[in-house]
């Protein structure tokens, strides 16, 4: 069903809607919280929550694209239950791969208060659209979709050592963007 289809059914506060949106994206939802949550029941109960979300939110929002706002949405209810489970321990890959990226991160912008739309995530954007296309689907692997670097080698095919220097150099090619944007403090 096309996303028109599914925010028409929101509108109408059709239960269909929610079916819909699992038949479509239900899979890549429960992908993404599993990847940050590491848990299966968690990720469920995650992208049932993100369910839930959606039915609140629309209307009066009207995402477009929708299955990017439901991408979002469950990330961050997944995000907000990992720090809820992991309090003072160590949780999952999506926190290796957060820490990866701290080094390139270190900002003036405080990314909490900003998470959902800052000058940050403007430059982020600019950059993955500068860079070449397959330092962009491991970036966006990595550090979007939380996945780990041997999950990323056999869905593409590449070495775990190949993946990991792209990785590096991808994430020093930011730095140094970020560097040149003015959004990073160099010490």
């Amino acid at each position: 069903m096309e996303d028109k289809l599914i925010l028409k059914l929101f509108n109408e506060r059709s239960e269909e809607a929610i079916t819909a949106t699992s038949d479509k994206y239900g899979s890549l939802l429960r992908k993404i919280a599993g990847n940050v949550l590491g848990n299966g029941e968690d990720a469920d109960e995650c992208v049932n929550d993100a369910y839930l979300a959606l039915w609140d939110s629309i209307p009066p929002q009207a995402p477009d694209p929708f299955g990017a706002y439901a991408c979002r949405v469950v990330k961050n209810l997944s995000l907000k239950r990992l720090r809820y489970n992991s309090a003072e321990k160590r949780n999952t890959y999506y926190d290796a791969s957060l820490e990866e990226l701290e080094d390139c991160l270190k900002s003036s912008v405080n990314v909490e208060d900003d998470i959902d739309g800052n000058e940050l995530k403007e430059a982020l954007d600019r950059f993955l659209g500068k860079i070449k296309k397959v330092d962009r689907v491991l970036f966006v692997k990595r550090y979007w979709f939380a996945e780990d670097v041997a999950q990323i080698a056999e869905e593409t095919g590449f070495s775990n050592r190949y993946i990991n220097v792209r990785l590096h150099r991808t994430r020093e090619k930011l730095k140094d963007y970020l560097i040149k944007e003015k959004l990073y403090e160099n010490q």
